[in-house]
């Protein structure tokens, strides 16, 4: 796609100065300018720096709205501003506060009634321009001799209003922001009280006026909306008329559609809907007066039996029944709020004759277990064969994870040689004082002839020195082995009968 050769962009660019204010200029070189760029433009008398704020078709359309005409008394725009220029131009923009602090003094000597708000100096420091702000005329003919003399340029005195002066000073409003006449207003509409009126706002001008002292503009803001809220809003001249007196309107909720009304002698305030008093208003209108506000309870209607929904079902009414079933069993579980602990027992415990059908070797969920008598097997077990004896051991001489055969050994077998350390067999462990314990986390050796084959336990020696490959009894720590059901591996634990 070609872009079209044919095109002209319109030459005419919105240019901002110091304090918000903007004026047109005619780009006649037709420089590539972008929003944001330094300029240097014509003024009378002299140049000045701006920075571009709009340009292209925009710009057509803000001359439009403000009523400017596209003639030759626009001036033109002569380079984009080099870093000379800005040099100049910030200088003179330094000397701007001392200057306006010197002619604050001249005007308090000159004893005039106005106050002076900013200046403003041209880039080329041939002009000065004051602005000050008074409620009646001022003559500052006197003013503009000696301010002429003191700084050596041309003065020009502009009068601006409140509101243009907040926005050159700027701040913080009652909303925390900063103020909108600084940052983006730059047209600024008459405020009415009637704005305030609109949206039910009270008429306190501490309240409704911001720092300028004025009405705030932001009054402006919603009152569009509020206005299309109370197009169906009705409008009450007059007190409400009901059995039990005048109700006279107080305070009206527009968003939430709601009117408070409060009787003749009494401080209470009672909220009506819109179309509650739409229906008083025409009951009035009739010559009919009701009870009271509030609103008549209607008869209901006889309910009319869809015939598909009667044959089909309702689906609520199975939600409805899955949900009644969700409770009962949460009821069950937690054994029901209302229900005693002797019911509880009850359902838990059904009667003998109930078990007498169950099958012997299964046991029912709430049905006590019957403990069997000692020396005798439980039910449960009759067709499982016997397990074989086992040689009782000694308690913590039992050896982990070992099979039957490899501990039934000959205890006086050498044991095999090590290849993992030099020098062959360990050698025997030497004799430590009595009351001395090694410390816990210190592997201990296991020996094959640790484990004696007798049936009883084995005599202890005497505190002190211990046989030659004998080791001192440990607790069993693995869990595993600990935790084994007996009957499953080989090498478990005999249960003990009896």
């Amino acid at each position: 796609m070609e872009i079209p050769v044919s095109f002209k962009e319109f030459d005419i660019v919105e240019v901002r100065f110091k304090g918000g204010r903007k004026e047109f200029f005619r780009n006649v070189n037709r420089l590539p300018l972008i929003t944001g760029d330094a300029v240097v433009v014509d003024v009378p008398n002299g140049h000045h720096i701006g920075h571009v704020s709009l340009k292209g078709e925009l710009v057509r359309l803000q001359m439009n709205k403000k009523k400017v005409q596209n003639n030759d008394e626009i001036r033109s725009i002569y380079r984009v501003a080099t870093e000379k220029d800005m040099e100049k131009f910030n200088l003179a923009r330094e000397q701007e506060p001392t200057t306006m602090y010197r002619a604050r003094a001249i005007v308090q000597e000159l004893k005039l009634k106005m106050k002076l708000s900013d200046v403003e100096y041209q880039a080329d420091k041939t002009k000065a321009t004051f602005f000050y702000s008074a409620d009646d005329r001022v003559d500052f003919r006197e003013l503009i001799k000696k301010l002429a003399e003191e700084f050596k340029v041309r003065i020009e005195m502009r009068q601006i209003s409140l509101r243009h002066e907040a926005g050159r000073l700027g701040g913080i409003g009652s909303c925390g922001r900063e103020l909108c006449c600084s940052t983006w207003l730059t047209d600024f509409r008459s405020v009415s009280t009637t704005a305030a009126r609109y949206q039910n706002l009270s008429l306190n001008p501490s309240k409704l006026s911001g720092q300028c002292g004025r009405l705030k503009c932001c009054l402006n803001y919603e009152l569009e909306t509020y206005m299309d809220a109370l197009k169906d809003i009705p409008n009450v001249n007059r007190p409400l008329q009901t059995k039990a007196g005048d109700a006279f309107l107080q305070k009206t909720d527009i968003f939430r559609r709601i009117m408070w009304f409060g009787y003749r002698g009494d401080s209470n305030w009672f909220p009506v809907t819109v179309e509650r008093v739409q229906e008083v208003l025409k009951m009035n209108a009739a010559g009919e007066m009701p009870e009271n506000l509030a609103e008549e309870v209607k008869k209901q209607l006889p309910e009319v039996v869809d015939f598909v929904e009667a044959l089909e079902g309702n689906l609520d009414r199975l939600d409805e029944q899955y949900k009644s079933k969700k409770k009962r069993k949460k009821k069950n579980k937690n054994g029901g709020s209302g229900a005693t602990a002797t019911e509880v027992l009850a359902q838990a415990a059904p009667t003998p004759e109930a078990r007498r059908d169950r099958p012997s070797g299964r046991a029912v969920q709430g049905e006590p277990k019957p403990r069997p008598e000692r020396g005798e097997r439980p039910a449960g077990g009759e067709g499982r064969p016997p397990r074989p004896e086992r040689e009782q051991q000694p308690k913590g001489q039992q050896q982990q994870g070992k099979p039957r055969q490899e501990r039934e050994r000959d205890p006086n077998r050498p044991p095999k040689e090590s290849g993992n350390r030099e020098g062959g067999n360990r050698p025997p462990r030497q004799e430590r004082p009595q009351g001395q314990r090694p410390p816990q986390n210190r592997p201990q050796p296991v020996t094959q002839a640790a484990a004696p084959a007798a049936v009883g336990a084995p005599d202890r020696p005497e505190a002190g020195a211990r046989p030659e490959g004998e080791q001192r009894p440990r607790r069993n720590r693995n869990r595993n082995h600990r935790n084994r059901k007996p009957g499953n591996q080989e090498g478990g634990t005999p249960k003990a009968e009896g």
